[in-house]
């Protein structure tokens, strides 16, 4: 049976992975910060790209707030290192090749386009406390406007 999105108030699953620049993200070592996971498809396709400069355009304003933004994808490092060289990308894009941060968080899953049935990344956004458990889920995100209120929640959650 698939994992599961994190339940509220539950731990997140730490995780360690490459990130773009050629350094790592540890999830447990941001604490007591807040952190906004958001899953998305695939580099530089056009809902992705959107994400990543909104968040991005909003980096500022996240920082203020306490509150370190990460977007994970099956790309590599390098193809990240290109998307944010492309785009102008301030946020911290990880890395999971492998898959195994995708499966703890439950956002690799069957989906279907045009008939045919694949296992893909389901656009997914999670805010984690600084006590390092899940605070707030956004499951199946429509890009528009989803940055703004994602920094919403994270200036409401206290620590």
């Amino acid at each position: 049976m698939p994992a599961q999105t994190p339940i509220l108030g539950t731990p997140a699953p730490d995780f360690t992975l490459p990130r773009d620049g050629g350094a790592s993200v540890t999830l447990s070592a941001l604490r007591p910060g807040k952190v906004v996971l958001y899953f998305y498809p695939k580099d530089d396709t056009p809902g992705c790209t959107l994400e990543a400069q909104d968040f991005s355009a909003r980096l500022a304003e996240f920082a203020a707030a306490g509150t370190t933004v990460i977007g994970i994808s099956k790309d590599s490092a390098a193809k990240h290192d290109k998307f944010c060289k492309k785009y102008g990308l301030s946020i911290i894009l990880a890395s999971d090749e492998e898959g195994q941060t995708c499966e703890d968080y439950g956002v690799w899953v069957e989906k279907s386009m045009y008939g045919k049935t694949y296992q893909g990344i389901e656009r997914t956004t999670l805010l984690i406390a600084g006590d390092g458990t899940v605070a707030q889920v956004w499951n199946k995100v429509s890009v528009k406007g989803h940055a703004d209120e994602v920094l919403a929640a994270a200036r409401a959650l206290n620590g």
